[in-house]
């Protein structure tokens, strides 16, 4: 019997509610994860990092000490779940951290994206190598940096089952097409997942997420409002493209005037835009129209957003759990980070220039060893 080939994997996400971290054995044909974990931000972590979000006052000071408290955050998370499972740092190949994106600007005239979570103090605290800074060779050779996860759905998911797509929706969403060509990948961020809701949500409610869209539910959406968030600009650019909170933000929000409407009201226009900028992309972008719509992420718990999202689809689409494909939605963005330092550790690109607008494949990441 082989050795499992062991990798871990850690996301933060765009939500800033803490890590999601799996160890999955790469042995076999697909991944199949061991044992995983969801760790909350200490509040004062998450205050910091929610605070680098947008430009302020001490910045560098407050970055270096954000990056090395992350740092410190996702090796503790670590080494906790490979304890739990009775498997030895030294057995692990290597672990894909993703950082906390704290900016990401591909369209700058020179274009940057940070996420932060000092690799080094990963490797010295867990004596585990790590893969890191996926993001910044994609925007290095021309691309957005995101999405990354692309490439990794193609390998989860059979062709034989093509057209079909996959939505995680996060703080943003974002949208993997598969066709019948297993060559073909396309895929690209359709804007807030997420975010707004959350941010809407923690500023009327004082907690940061609306479970199972109760909230968003009790309201009615206003058809003028959700008009005038479907004219940003962004909605309207065709792939390959990538946003984050730099655009969608508090700030973004109360340039429209919300309090014109009851809170409640804005809640469900904020789920309504969530699924009307989704059905929108597939509508215009995907070639042929899916069958399946798998969902991935914390967004395919909220019953409203997904029931406004199924409202607008075409009847073509049925819209699947990523549960149903063999997968847990809340851990798949984590696995596909371990599936992508394990791309690294074995020389494989990880981009799709066709969904970044890279000018190749790249293989991604930096290796910091143990």
């Amino acid at each position: 019997m082989k050795r499992p080939e062991y990798y871990l994997g850690v996301m933060t996400g765009t939500s800033l509610d803490g890590l999601d971290i799996v160890l999955a054995d790469f042995q076999g044909p697909r991944p199949r994860i061991e044992a995983s974990a969801a760790v909350a931000f200490e509040p004062a972590l998450r205050e910091a990092l929610l605070a680098l979000c947008s430009p302020g006052p001490g910045e560098i000071d407050r970055l270096g000490d954000a990056d090395g408290a992350l740092a410190d955050a996702i090796a503790d998370a670590c080494l906790a779940l490979l304890e739990t499972c009775a498997v030895h740092p030294s057995a692990v190949r290597a672990l894909g951290s993703h950082g906390q994106t704290v900016r990401h600007r591909p369209d700058a005239p020179r274009p940057f994206t940070l996420q932060i979570g000092d690799p080094h103090r990963i490797a010295e605290r867990t004596g585990i190598a790590v893969v890191a800074d996926f993001r910044r060779r994609d925007v290095a050779a021309g691309g957005q940096g995101a999405p990354l996860v692309p490439a990794f759905h193609r390998a989860l998911l059979p062709p034989e089952n093509d057209p079909q797509a996959v939505l995680n929706i996060g703080g943003m969403a974002n949208l993997t097409l598969l066709t019948g060509d297993a060559a073909e990948i396309t895929g690209f961020d359709t804007g807030p997942g997420n975010t707004l809701l959350d941010q809407w949500h923690q500023k009327h409610r004082g907690t940061p997420v609306d479970r199972n869209g109760t909230w968003g539910a009790s309201g009615r959406v206003q058809p003028e409002l959700l008009e005038a968030f479907l004219a940003d600009p962004f909605f309207q650019r065709a792939p390959p493209k990538s946003t984050g909170r730099e655009t969608f933000n508090l700030p973004w929000l109360e340039g429209f005037s919300p309090d014109r409407w009851s809170p409640a009201d804005v809640q469900a226009t904020l789920g309504a835009l969530t699924a009307a900028s989704v059905a929108d992309a597939l509508g215009r972008f995907a070639d042929p129209t899916p069958e399946t719509l798998w969902l991935a992420g914390g967004g395919r718990h909220n019953q409203s957003l997904v029931a406004a999202l199924e409202q607008r689809l075409t009847p073509k689409t049925r819209v699947m759990p990523i549960e149903a494909a063999g997968f847990d939605g809340d851990q798949l963005e984590a696995l596909a980070f371990a599936w992508l330092a394990a791309a690294h550790c074995r020389g494989v690109a990880g981009n799709v220039p066709a969904v970044t607008g890279a000018r190749g494949p790249r293989v991604l990441g930096a290796y910091f060893p143990a």
